[in-house]
């Protein structure tokens, strides 16, 4: 049987090569190697949006179909989604904070990363008792947890932006650790379960990568 900690460990291998995979993106490369521009800021501001405007959602779906013997869970996930549903405003108040237009923000399309990750998180929210998007939140409130306070001070040094342009990623750098605690609480209510661990940990895999694939296509 897998118990939280194998899975936690299991989980952690994949963010590992989740965090390598990130690094190689040209967005990230030029960020943490010092030839990142307002343009290319901006354009990462856009990309998340769409990812964050969508968490809360399909949050609130994966809870609705989660059934009765689990209600705690259900419960968990509703209230994650109300802590986060409005923090794309806080994107579009960073990105008006550069200089930018708020229409170019709130009508950008989703790049393709952006779609195939959407429609992913969707489609497994829809199942009876989604209990492997608990991979995926592993992958996206680790990426807050680890990497946003960082990418935010790297952004905030290289333009010279005041705080009120990075409250985002230096929000969620502060927060989602929290949240990661949370996550150990939700995992020992679906575990252990050998078939419950594998779709976990394979939820985890698929989202790393899509959502690489959504920062990859980002572009100035």
């Amino acid at each position: 049987m897998h118990d939280v900690a194998d899975v936690l460990r299991r989980l952690t291998v994949v963010f590992t090569g989740f965090e390598g995979r990130l690094e190689q993106t040209p967005l990230i490369r030029k960020l943490t190697r010092g030839r990142f521009e307002m343009d290319d800021y901006r354009a990462f501001l856009i990309g998340l949006r769409q990812q964050v405007k969508d968490g809360a959602l399909w949050m609130s779906r994966a809870a609705s179909n989660i059934d009765e013997a689990h209600l705690e869970l259900r419960s968990k996930l509703m209230r994650h989604a109300v802590t986060e549903h409005r923090d794309f405003r806080l994107l579009e108040a960073d990105y008006v904070a550069t200089g930018g237009n708020l229409a170019a923000i709130t009508g950008a399309e989703k790049n393709i990363g952006s779609e195939a990750l959407s429609a992913w998180m969707f489609h497994e929210a829809s199942k009876p008792n989604p209990f492997g998007l608990l991979g995926a939140m592993w992958i996206i409130e680790g990426l807050g947890s680890i990497k946003a306070q960082e990418w935010g001070r790297l952004a905030q040094q290289r333009l010279s932006l005041p705080d009120t342009a990075v409250r985002f990623l230096l929000y969620h750098g502060e927060n989602d650790s929290q949240h990661i605690e949370e996550f150990r609480e939700m995992l020992g209510l679906v575990l252990p379960d050998e078939t419950t661990a594998k779709r976990i940990v394979r939820t985890a895999e698929v989202t790393a990568r899509l959502y690489a694939l959504q920062i990859e296509e980002i572009a100035a």
